[in-house]
């Protein structure tokens, strides 16, 4: 293995667990106090993956089909989450935030996004750019799952995932 991939491979998987749980902090420090850190997972996820169902939600949470279904019931209740036909399949249901739930989650996101911005804020425009190429180059190598994630929302509009 030639030692620029081998230095290469030990910074990310140095650095990104660092990066990831700044997130989640952020993220759950904007989330709605009355929601706990798995349901304001599920309203991310399902923000994040349109046409989501139970099955995907749980294997995401991983947690059972009842969990995750009481967890969805909770949600409902707090009008939060809708539940309808799947796009793909009739016979299945998906799940769908509400306003009220976009919202929400809306929110937590865009206080994590101001934080990330001011955690990068003191570096320079090439400094920042090669960590934009960075995200681009590594972005196909991970997708994560194997469903396409929504529109991300960005303050200037909305930004489509990068394709090639």
């Amino acid at each position: 293995m030639p030692k620029i991939l081998e230095a290469c491979a030990r910074q990310v998987m140095e650095t990104a667990p660092q990066i990831f749980q700044s997130i989640k902090a952020e993220m759950r420090r904007g989330r709605s106090s009355d929601l706990s850190v798995p349901q304001f997972r599920t309203l991310r996820f399902i923000q994040m993956y349109t046409d989501t169902t139970l099955s995907s939600l749980a294997n995401y949470l991983d947690l059972t089909l009842p969990s995750v279904s009481k967890l969805v019931d909770g949600l409902v209740k707090q009008e939060l989450l809708i539940r309808q036909e799947a796009a793909s399949d009739r016979r299945c249901l998906s799940l769908a935030l509400t306003p009220a739930g976009e919202s929400i989650v809306d929110a937590a996101r865009e206080a994590a996004q101001a934080r990330m911005e001011q955690t990068l804020g003191g570096l320079s425009d090439g400094e920042l750019e090669i960590i934009c190429q960075a995200m681009e180059l590594l972005r196909p190598l991970f997708p994560g799952t194997a469903r396409t994630p929504r529109e991300v929302r960005g303050a200037g509009g909305t930004w489509a995932p990068h394709e090639k």
